[in-house]
This record gives C-alpha cells, sequence and structure tokens, in this order.
C-alpha cells in the first residue's frame, strides 16, 4: 500500500451568510480576494478551499488557515483568523502559507492580531 502524499497548507475560507457578502461587507471585493487566493496557491503549492459557514459571523470574514503535514508533526494547529476582508490581511494570509503556515513559520504579526477563537473553544470555554 502506498503512503498518502503529505497535505501541504490549506486556508479554508468561508462563503456563507456572512462572509463574502456584498450587503454586509459592501466595501470589500470578496470574489476578488478568492481570487487572489487562489492564484497564490497555484503558484505556491497551498491549497484553497471553500465552505458555506464556519460560524463566528460576527466576525466575518473568516479564513482558517490550517497546517500541512509536516507543520501538524512539527505542532502546528488550525488557525482561525477574523476580519479577514482587506488587502493587507489577504496579504500576510498569502505570505504565510507561502512560508509554510501553522507549525512551519510564525504568522506575521498584523495577521496574529486577527486570530479568533474557534466557536466550539469559546462554547466550551463559556461553559466553565
Amino acid at each position: 500500500m502506498r503512503a498518502a502524499a503529505p497535505r501541504p497548507c490549506t486556508l479554508v475560507v468561508c462563503r456563507g451568510c456572512c462572509c463574502g457578502n456584498r450587503r454586509k461587507h459592501p466595501g470589500t471585493d470578496h470574489a476578488w480576494q478568492l481570487e487572489r487566493l487562489r492564484a497564490g496557491a497555484a503558484e505556491h503549492g497551498f491549497l484553497i478551499r471553500t465552505t458555506d459557514c464556519l460560524g463566528p459571523c460576527d466576525q466575518a470574514n473568516v479564513i482558517v488557515v490550517q497546517p500541512s503535514t509536516t507543520g501538524r508533526r512539527s505542532g502546528g494547529r488550525a488557525v482561525w483568523v477574523g476580519f479577514a476582508m482587506d488587502d493587507d490581511c489577504t496579504d500576510d494570509l498569502l505570505s504565510w502559507a507561502h512560508a509554510g503556515g501553522p507549525g512551519i513559520a510564525e504568522p506575521p504579526a498584523t495577521l496574529a492580531l486577527q486570530f479568533i477563537r474557534p466557536p466550539h473553544e469559546a462554547r466550551s470555554r463559556a461553559r466553565r
């Protein structure tokens, strides 16, 4: 049996009810952002996935940066980024994914300011 190929860093881009919604965020070109992310992924070898809704709608647009196989083995875990709407944030996401993402490279300092708790973690902490 052949071993599975190592998975690269993956950006999961929310495009549900609030994220990617022109009515909610009219000043953001959501289609252009997704095009830039896809072009960067094609050029630098990481992956882009879209999903309907990740949950924290009050922090839209939300993008989850998942570590590569190597990054996960090095201790990297998925990182949730909120308010990911402007070109600077998109540039930071592209550069971090290109550098290897969680477990491989440190995130840009300005991007780290946009890290949010995943919905399940925020709910479990509220119950304590």
